[in-house]
């Protein structure tokens, strides 16, 4: 740290704190193009401004290449201090918004269709309605988006999540899960007794995000059972396999809040009500080097309240998917 304070004492009345800004966002985002997208400037200019701090500090911050570029030791050290203003200037910017009256502004949010359609419609209705001033925008695909990469406001995520210093999250609930069938495909197949009886039924996979079909562990107080029903469908979606249980195609593990709505209506049925899965936690992730914005706590209040009131995770379920949507 010492070099590094030497430099600043040396240099520190000549340099632009904008152009540590610039540097902390292309080291950060790992691209001259997204920093300069993010930033709002050409990428020239970032480019050039870059270079200019790089000819200013008598040092070499980035070496580049074609393909890819990489910090050398200085830039490593200064980075440290570039990332200090980002944090100054995005807390200014955060304390600004939060003293608005009413949030407003762009909000944009990815999360799990089958989340998104079988239990947040209504609860994002009335949030575009009590919050006139923000334009929300949703982005339901299946994969896990860069939220500082691809200018995300926060991310809805299940399972467990990846370590992230760049990253804070907020538990919003758990959700369990059980099997479920159609009446249908349980008379003509026959009704499960034990976990054992599963071996000869036809089961509704759920595809993990390696492309693996997700195994099935039940548990029942302290026991246990890990095996492979014969899947003879597979899908990447909760609320494809609950519509392909309804037609009788075999038993799927879902989430029983998603089940619930066909259980009411007769299409389905709880297998094996003793047994349950791991349960999956569900989080809000959002950039943690800022104060988190008046219109990001409005939404995660929002789902806060509404996924509180979904039914607890089955009692002495302590454990999680090992491997997150």
């Amino acid at each position: 740290m010492d070099i590094i304070v030497s430099y600043m004492e040396q240099f520190g009345s000549t340099i632009d704190p904008n152009d540590l800004l610039i540097f902390a966002h292309v080291a950060d985002l790992g691209s001259f193009s997204r920093a300069a997208e993010q930033l709002k400037l050409p990428k020239s200019s970032v480019s050039r401004r870059l270079a200019a701090l790089e000819q200013r500090l008598g040092e070499r911050l980035l070496l580049r290449t074609t393909r890819r570029q990489t910090l050398t030791e200085f830039g490593h050290l200064l980075l440290e201090h570039a990332r200090q203003v980002v944090a100054e200037v995005d807390a200014v910017a955060a304390l600004s918004e939060q003293r608005q009256a009413a949030p407003s502004g762009r909000l944009r949010v990815s999360m799990p269709s089958d989340l998104a359609n079988l239990l947040l419609a209504d609860a994002l209705a009335g949030f575009v309605v009590a919050y006139p001033g923000i334009r929300l925008e949703l982005d339901l695909s299946p994969r896990r988006v860069d939220l500082l990469g691809e200018g995300f406001d926060v991310a809805i995520r299940a399972g467990n999540l990846p370590d992230d210093a760049l990253l804070a999250a907020r538990h919003l609930c758990k959700v369990s899960i059980g099997l479920y069938a159609s009446p249908g495909y349980l008379t003509r197949a026959g009704y499960p007794h034990t976990p054992e009886d599963l071996v000869r039924h036809d089961a509704l996979g759920l595809l993990g995000r390696t492309g693996d079909v997700v195994r099935w562990q039940l548990f029942s107080g302290e026991s246990r059972w890990d095996g492979t029903p014969p899947v003879r469908m597979a899908a990447n979606s909760p609320e494809l396999l609950i519509h392909l249980a309804c037609a009788g195609a075999g038993i799927a593990a879902v989430p029983d809040a998603f089940a619930q709505p066909d259980v009411h209506r007769g299409r389905l049925q709880r297998v094996l009500p003793d047994w349950h899965l791991p349960g999956d936690n569900v989080s809000a992730v959002f950039p943690g080097r800022k104060l988190m914005p008046a219109k990001t706590r409005a939404l995660i209040d929002r789902l806060l309240a509404t996924l509180g009131t979904l039914p607890p995770a089955t009692p002495g379920n302590n454990a999680d998917r090992s491997e997150p949507r």
